[in-house]
């Protein structure tokens, strides 16, 4: 329903869409202004999660310490388990970053695919800052499209990783969310903290199972791209729209005042199902808009999280 009302936006500036190393650079140095000057002091990263105290199990091996051995996987499992100690300096972020043409849309301040990119930089940032290491893998449309970045540590590696991502070739049709969440379930990687961002419009049932499989070893994280006109339709008469992904166009009455309510109603059942199978899934959820300060939305996130944290929570 909402997935095809993608409104024909205004021409305005775009973060991203020139793909100029001189636009990253400034949403780069705006990101890193922001975050360390509104999160003052030392914080342990976008979500709770591991740090250098006990990691993940694992099948014991010839010369492993003996001191490490983790008893209570190994009579649940029949099988002797040591337990490793994880570094903070050791842990990796895995981005999931959907680039379907559906991104390529808004009516606020930026387009989804700006927020999106955006995104990316701050998470960049908030990982590398503590020497941690950054990978993703971008979906960018249609069946059998992915681009692997590895993770590595860095400011240099993660900027390139940016620009990777930000000059994405999007293809037409809607990248398999189901299948790019599956793809940071494999190989299996050591426990750490794993994002999906994307603006979620694939039905729940694509992609809550490899959620809920990606949340079993790692700290998940979903950020949600909305548009105000994804929410509700304004009454600006007859209005031209276009599904992004097969182009095809059509125009609504929008001075109709039952087709607005019904398209509200959908467009709030749709979000909530989104919203219920993330919850299901155990994964954070932080919605972004086209038409709010999406970095004070981020920077207000993780002071919740890094509160939460201090009182024992972890949600």
């Amino acid at each position: 329903m909402a997935r095809a009302a993608a409104v024909t936006p205004p021409t305005r500036p775009s973060a991203t869409g020139d793909r100029s190393g001189a636009a990253l650079a400034r949403l780069q140095l705006m990101v890193t202004r922001k975050l360390d000057g509104l999160l003052q002091g030392d914080y342990a990263g976008l979500l709770p999660g591991p740090g250098s105290e006990a990691g993940v199990s694992r099948e014991y091996r010839p010369g492993d310490d003996v001191r490490r051995m983790d008893w209570p996987v190994t009579a649940r499992t029949t099988m002797p388990h040591v337990r490793r100690t994880v570094a903070d300096r050791e842990l990796e972020t895995w981005l999931a970053v959907d680039m379907s043409a559906s991104l390529d849309f808004g009516t606020g301040r930026w387009l989804k695919r700006d927020v999106a990119v955006a995104a990316v930089a701050a998470l960049a940032h908030l990982t590398v800052r503590g020497g941690n290491r950054i990978g993703a893998v971008v979906g960018t449309g249609g069946p059998g499209t992915m681009l692997r970045l590895p993770a590595r540590s860095g400011r240099k590696e993660a900027q390139g990783l940016l620009r990777a991502v930000a000059g994405a070739e999007v293809r037409p049709g809607r990248s398999d969310l189901g299948a790019l969440v599956d793809t940071l379930n494999r190989p299996p990687r050591r426990r750490g903290v794993a994002v999906v961002i994307s603006d979620f419009l694939a039905p729940p049932q694509q992609w809550g199972r490899p959620l809920r499989k990606l949340r079993v070893r790692h700290d998940v994280l979903a950020v949600e791209v909305v548009d105000p006109r994804e929410l509700e339709l304004p009454d600006v008469g007859v209005l031209p729209v276009v599904d992004p992904e097969s182009g095809e166009l059509h125009e609504v009455q929008t001075a109709d005042p039952g087709l607005r309510r019904r398209y509200a109603e959908a467009a709030a059942a749709q979000r909530g199902a989104i919203a219920a199978e993330l919850r299901a899934a155990g994964a954070a959820h932080l919605r972004l808009r086209t038409d709010r300060d999406w970095l004070l939305d981020m920077v207000r996130f993780v002071a919740a999280q890094r509160h939460a944290r201090t009182r024992g929570t972890t949600r």
